[in-house]
């Protein structure tokens, strides 16, 4: 397999050099600890709830690249598939706090819930409240009764739009939490991966597929799928998916949802728009509406190629936070 070609200075400094840029291209809204990926607002009013999202850099958009009015108040960003240290966390927490606690929202890693977990213990000593929501989202991995077992993919994003407009007008931590809470238990997603993608600094693949082959269900980092087949059609690859996506809430005639078309890093919007044609076909024929699209990059792993599919069971309280509008580098919605 070729190395990859990728456009950087000192691919030693290359995760620093990136959050550096992404600092900058927040126009001087954002601001980022010294010595540490913890990034976060500079005017976040007094006695607000303040929402900090985190995790691995590699992924951008995602996480630092939300910051912003209804979306979080800080990042916390590791190295490259790397969870941020408490340390880190720490930091973060400490810039966006106004009084009224910190909501924590990941995925659901290992490394990350052990960091966050003993960020929370040192914050609690210093006086910092703090609740956790890990998301679950991925239905490749852990049945519907073990969520815990369940990585956080790309429906991430829901769970921060929503957590990001209840943190902007409920003044109580418990109560942003319960609405997040209730985002991620109804998001569900599952990917696809049809080519690597690879670490900055090595050039090395995170995995290897033949070039005729895909794997379903593969995580972000090349974590092992359910299936590794021949190539398909789009809507074959489609059906595959959206099948388990759908029995596992389950989603059901009548229902209400946004759905999130994630470009893992090199897929073309012009193939995810057939991917979108297939999947609004599929709901349809279940009698399920959608309320909002999103297609885009949100989640990436460098020059993955590939997609995944995010469904969110939509209430009239979930709906009135994800139709607020938001605005960041990563993600803006009117």
């Amino acid at each position: 397999m070729k190395t990859p070609k990728k456009i950087l200075n000192d691919p030693r400094r290359a995760t620093e050099e990136m959050m550096q840029g992404l600092v900058l291209a927040y126009d001087g809204k954002v601001g980022k600890a010294e010595g540490h990926g913890a990034f976060f607002l500079h005017d976040i009013p007094d006695g607000k709830v303040a929402l900090l999202v985190g995790g691995g850099s590699g992924h951008e958009p995602m996480f630092a690249g939300f910051l912003g009015p209804n979306l979080a108040d800080g990042a916390a960003a590791g190295e490259v598939f790397t969870s941020p240290s408490p340390q880190t966390i720490c930091e973060a927490a400490r810039a966006i706090h106004r009084g009224k606690g910190v909501l924590f929202v990941y995925g659901n890693y290992s490394g990350d819930t052990m960091n966050f977990d003993m960020a929370a213990e040192m914050l609690a000593a210093e006086g910092i409240e703090t609740r956790t929501i890990r998301v679950r989202d991925d239905v490749a991995v852990g049945a519907p009764d073990r969520p815990d077992e369940r990585r956080g993919i790309a429906g991430d994003l829901f769970v921060i739009k929503i957590a990001g407009g209840a943190a902007a007008e409920l003044a109580d931590l418990d109560e942003v939490a319960r609405v997040a809470a209730k985002a991620e238990a109804n998001t569900r997603s599952m990917g696809v991966a049809v080519s690597p993608g690879s670490l900055p600094e090595s050039g090395k693949p995170t995995f290897e597929l033949g070039d005729d082959e895909i794997e379903i269900g593969m995580g972000a980092h090349g974590e092992k799928g359910v299936k590794r087949q021949k190539l398909t059609t789009a809507s074959d690859i489609v059906q595959q998916m959206l099948a388990p996506i759908l029995q596992d809430l389950p989603f059901k005639e009548d229902d209400e949802v946004a759905l999130l078309i994630n470009n893992l890093g090199a897929t073309t919007m012009f193939e995810l728009l057939i991917v979108n044609k297939s999947v609004r076909w599929l709901l349809s024929s279940e009698g399920i509406n959608v309320h909002r699209t999103f297609i885009g990059s949100w989640l990436t792993s460098q020059e993955m190629a590939g997609f995944s599919i995010s469904l969110m069971k939509l209430d009239d309280e979930l709906k009135h936070y994800l139709d607020l509008p938001a605005s960041s580098p990563g993600f803006s919605s009117l």
